[in-house]
């Protein structure tokens, strides 16, 4: 059994910023040339999320639509109140989300679905540099 751990680097725009990272984290692991096991991609950071949907313009604006829902932008959260940077609702969007994805693999390739991405979601209020941890762990 071994234990590899990489990490992919992207720039989102903030603002609930959709990006598929799926091809990046398939490189990864070929790469890491495992056959079977497990890899979880873990997003560094209190204001981003990571998941799977599949990404398609249509959930591209169902997903913002359903955060803005659950924690709106534009009102109070105490954390602006002790901080005063206007991000309470990533932070809440984030914690709600998930900041870690697990998938298994086999063969060399992830076992996800036809539609289905991996896609890391930064809800905070700026641009920022994300980096994602890829930890693998297999044969």
């Amino acid at each position: 059994m071994n234990v590899i751990t990489d990490s992919v680097e992207i720039s989102t725009r903030g603002h609930t910023d959709i990006i598929d990272i799926t091809p990046q984290v398939e490189q990864v692991l070929e790469e890491a040339e495992l056959e079977r096991g497990n890899l979880t991609v873990f997003v560094s950071g209190s204001t981003a999320g990571i998941t799977s949907i599949e990404y398609e313009p249509g959930l591209l604006k169902d997903l913002p639509e359903a955060f803005e829902k659950m924690a709106p932008t534009g009102v109070t959260y105490h954390h602006d109140e002790a901080w005063g940077d206007g991000n309470g609702y990533a932070h809440v969007r984030a914690a709600m989300l998930g900041s870690s994805f697990t998938v298994p693999f086999d063969n060399g390739k992830l076992l996800l679905g036809t539609w289905q991405q991996i896609v890391v979601i930064d809800f905070d209020n700026r641009p920022r540099r994300r980096n994602v941890v890829v930890q693998m762990i297999g044969e």
